[in-house]
Order: C-alpha cells, then structure tokens, then sequence
C-alpha cells in the first residue's frame, strides 16, 4: 500500500496515471498536481470510476521549490514521480531531499534558458570536460548523488523508454546474453501517421532542441561530436518497414559508457520524414528555435515558446495517428568465446494506445515504463540509494512488469546490423 504524488498532468503523465490506477493494490493512493489543477480534476473524475485508487488534486509551481515542499509536506508521499518538464527535475529534488522522499522522474535535467549566464559558465566548463556539447546530460543531476545516499533515498532518473527501458534492454544483454558487449546501437522508430504537415509527438521544445542540437557517439573511451543529423542510415524496423533515421545525442549513452565499460561504441538513432527535417531546418534558419528573448511591440517573447502555442499540443495527437512505434537495442559481443549478435525491442500501436487510454504510442512507450519503475521503487525490488539510472538496477522484475503491462519485449537473434 503506497501513497504517490504525481507532478505533471500532460500526456506522458495522464498514461502513467492510468497504468497506476490499472495496478491499486500497490497505489493505493494518488496525488495528481500540476499548474493547471482544472487538467488534474478532469482526469481524476475520468479514473475515479474505473479504480479503486483514491485520487486526489492539487496545484503546484514546480519551478518554485517551497510550493513543491509544502505540497509535498501535505500529501505525505512514499514517493514523488516527476513528469513534469525536465527544466524543474533541480527544483523537485532538492524539495524531495528537503521533506525525505524517494525521487524518479523520465528525462534528466535541461535548463530552459541556455543564455543564463551562470547556467553557460558551468555549461562551457561541462562541455570541455565531457567532449560533447548537448543542452542536456546527466552532470547536473549525479551532482545529488552523495546528497541522496546521505539521506537514504532513491532518484531514479530517466524511467521512460529512451532512456529508461533501453537501458534496462542494455542490463538484460549483460546479464543474460553476453560475457562481453562490445557495440550497442540504440534504434527510435516512430512509424506513426498524424495527418499534420508538421507536429512534435511530445512537447515541441524539448523535442526541437533534441534534434537540432549536435549529434554525439561514444567509440574507443571518448566522445565523437558530429554536426546535427549529418549521419544518417536507413533499416527495415519489423511491423514498420524501411525508415530513414539519423544519430543524435541521447543522455543514456553516457550512463551506459560508465556502467558497460567494455562497450567499445554506443549510439543512438531516431527516424525522421524528411518534412519533419525541412520544417524543422526552415524554423531554425529563420530562428524560431531560439530560447533568446525577443522584443516584438514591446513584449520579450521566447521564440520557441512561441512556436509552441501554434503547434498541435501532442497529447491530443492520440484519436488521429495511426502505426507503430518500434524501439529496442541491437548488441554485438561475445559468448562463450562466440561472437554474437541479438535484438531486443518493443513494437506499440498507436490506435491501440488511444483505445486503452486515450494516448498515442509516443505517450504510451513513456509513462508505462515510468509506472514500472515506480512500481520497482515501491516493491522494494528496486532499492539502491543515491541518483540512479535504470541499467544499474535488475533487470528481470521490470521488464517483466512491462511485458505484463502493455509493452512486451521481441527479441531477435540474427538482426540486420546498422553499419
């Protein structure tokens, strides 16, 4: 019997919510808050009938700590799930270190002005350290981990898909696959249909900075930074069929550096239409991209920001997109002295999602994971103290919660490799 609070209310959040409510012997109650507690209310009156989780609401600034600790002190959580934005994942761990509560949130921290001065100098100082220059990493969040371990407490970050069940793929390899790994190529295909010229399928500024940022690979102990999108390879993603996809940065690639060292090169590769990339190259060139402030008739309005508001809002995506996700990992290595090669991934349709929670797959392949992780953490099955990642933790128990909660792995034994 767990007592949960949930911050956030958007469409990652609302699939979790659901996924929770669908497994009320172990949250037994829950706590939604956001902003815009109107959203929080319609949710909870929709569930209410369906579950015998109690829900209640709240409303919260979560880039305001004090607001997340009075909340906090309020609801008395077991634990606080953060699927909020990643700009406020600082604010609610230092509220959960100050109040004594075990942290997870989906994806790991990014400052949402990247002109703060402060926030540059220790960026740049970053930057030259690691050998990549992305926007987000997991620097600013391993800073907590001797604050958590102190405490006694658990952050979990990243407990989505990508990062999250690619990690716990990368886990299971090691574990039972291979006596030594040596490439992991991690492959996002979203087959998906939404009938728009041009939407984000999760929220357009975390989404556009992800991809127009520069793309980055570990090989041989270091990082390759590359200019965006410049790699690109084409595979046949089985249910999907053949995609164009390009490497980008993706923060998991540095925890699997320091947790599988043996692993000579990691990459991350995402698929993309090509009007995605001319819409997305054509807002970047006239700077729409931009977190800058500007001065239009005497307003400071943040471009991206702005391109927001005229963007679809992903989460009512759901009723119109139509196909399949396929996301996994394929590893090369050794067995019993035996090279080897194996696949495994998760293949999720969108309309099927929709029929369950009202969700396209892009929502689902996040907040059902971030429910399994949550439910690792309240289980005891999970139980490491500090800032964790997925891949440091066993396994077996969570891909098995996923496998029984709507995304079941599929493996394969003899995959087509990327070059």
């Amino acid at each position: 019997m767990s007592k949960v609070l949930v911050i956030g209310c958007g469409g990652v959040a609302s699939v979790a919510i659901h996924k929770c409510c669908q497994v009320s012997e172990v949250f037994t109650e829950l706590c939604i808050a956001s902003r815009t507690k109107s959203k929080c209310d319609k949710l909870a009156a929709e569930l209410a009938p369906k579950t015998a989780t109690r829900i209640t609401t709240a409303q919260v600034d979560a880039d305001d700590v004090q607001q997340v600790i009075d909340l906090i002190r309020a609801c008395k959580p077991d634990l606080v799930m953060n699927i909020a934005l990643p700009y406020q994942d600082l604010t609610i761990m230092d509220a959960c270190l100050a109040c004594g509560v075990n942290y997870m949130d989906t994806a790991n921290y990014e400052p949402e002005n990247t002109d703060d001065p402060a926030w540059r100098a220790v960026y740049e100082k970053r930057c030259r350290e690691a050998g990549f220059s992305a926007y987000f990493d997991y620097s600013w969040q391993w800073a907590y981990r001797k604050k958590f371990e102190a405490a006694g407490l658990t952050a979990l970050l990243g407990c989505g898909f990508d990062p999250g069940v690619t990690q716990a793929y990368c886990a299971h390899a090691k574990k039972h696959e291979f006596d030594t790994i040596d490439t992991i190529d991690i492959l996002d295909c979203n087959g998906g249909d939404h009938g728009y010229a041009f939407a984000t399928n999760f929220n357009p500024e975390v989404n556009l900075r992800e991809v127009s940022a520069p793309g980055s690979y570990w090989e041989n102990g270091h990082w390759v930074e590359i200019p965006p999108m410049s790699i690109k390879r084409e595979y046949n993603f089985d249910q999907v069929g053949h995609k164009d996809m390009y490497l980008l940065h993706h923060e998991e690639i540095e925890s699997l550096a320091l947790n599988i060292p043996e692993a000579r090169r990691i990459r991350f590769f995402m698929t993309f239409g090509q009007s995605y990339l001319d819409h997305m190259r054509c807002l970047e060139n006239v700077g729409m991209l931009s977190t800058s402030p500007v001065d239009f008739e005497g307003q400071q309005i943040v471009p991206i920001k702005f391109l927001k508001a005229l963007l679809p809002d992903p989460a009512s995506l759901g009723s119109r997109t139509k196909g399949k996700t396929n996301i996994g990992c394929i590893f090369t290595g050794k067995k019993s002295g035996q090279d080897k090669t194996y696949y495994i991934y998760n293949v999720c349709d969108h309309q099927e999602c929709y029929r369950e929670v009202g969700s396209q797959a892009i929502s689902y392949t996040t907040g059902v994971p971030a429910m399994c992780g949550a439910l690792m953490l309240l289980t005891g099955k999970w139980n490491k103290l500090g800032v964790c990642t997925v891949e440091e933790f066993d396994p077996d128990p969570f891909l098995a919660a996923l496998d029984q909660y709507g995304l079941p792995r599929r493996e394969s034994r003899t995959p087509a490799l990327v070059d």
